[in-house]
């Protein structure tokens, strides 16, 4: 059965990567309100976005666990005050924490990424009133189930839909490679988000694929930036693309 995230959008789907900063606009950080509304003004229905846990406790929308790279300051999120990571942000989109960004774009669905263990517990409340329309991941596995249970744990009337984490990913691409059943490995889970390559070795092959759709769940391939290379994916057959260019995704698909 298709998750409410996945019902009346269009398919292939387009998730805006960290919303959408369009081209050459250097004064616009990812994961803002700014690019969030980007995102959206182009049309994308779906947007992908990180969370960390600042000092307050806040989950934030922040991709890095430091500042870093964005600023050149090497303090860790974590250790900052949400007040202090505001302030850095009004110039360039505005910061963004979950309870901001589900309020502030009501239409959109979020492809969350739970990017730290801390917000775990915190991230329970915030998701269980909208999980028709939020999809939960993380790299860990361990994080993922965590971040489920949370919500479950929080009063949420249905599941959110959620995208497998490494280990799942790795174990689908070993048995779709040996024709085996990955029933019990994709057992809850509504989508596989992968590259197409990684450290030299094809994730998304044709067998992942069947195997993947044979079980109902959807494959999104990332960080797909060229139209060509989104439109051979799209005729290959996966569901969507994660892309920083969803304008132009969105004109190619």
């Amino acid at each position: 059965m298709t998750h409410p995230f996945f019902s009346g959008t269009r398919h292939p789907r387009v998730l805006a990567h960290r919303g959408l900063v369009p081209d050459g606009d250097t004064s616009l950080w990812e994961n803002t309100a700014g690019a969030f509304a980007a995102a959206q003004a182009a049309g994308a229905e779906y947007i992908e976005t990180d969370c960390q846990l600042s000092s307050d406790g806040d989950v934030v929308l922040f991709h890095d666990d430091s500042i870093e790279r964005l600023t050149g300051d090497p303090r860790l999120v974590s250790s900052m005050r949400t007040r202090e990571l505001e302030g850095l942000f009004a110039d360039h989109g505005g910061l963004l924490t979950v309870a901001d960004a589900l309020d502030a774009f009501p239409e959109s669905r979020f492809n969350i990424d739970v990017k730290t263990a801390a917000a775990v517990d915190p991230i329970g409340r915030l998701l269980a009133p909208h999980t028709h329309r939020v999809l939960v991941t993380s790299f860990s596995d361990r994080t993922r189930l965590a971040a489920l249970d949370s919500i479950r744990r929080a009063g949420a009337p249905t599941p959110p839909a959620t995208s497998g984490g490494s280990r799942t990913i790795l174990a689908l691409r070993a048995l779709s490679a040996m024709r085996l059943s990955p029933a019990r490995v994709l057992r809850d889970i509504d989508a596989v988000q992968i590259p197409e390559r990684h450290a030299g070795i094809r994730i998304l092959t044709p067998h992942l694929l069947r195997a993947a759709h044979a079980h109902g769940v959807e494959v999104h391939v990332w960080t797909v930036n060229e139209p060509d290379v989104m439109r051979r994916l799209i005729d290959s057959g996966v569901d969507g693309v994660v892309t920083d260019r969803a304008d132009l995704a969105l004109k190619a698909i």
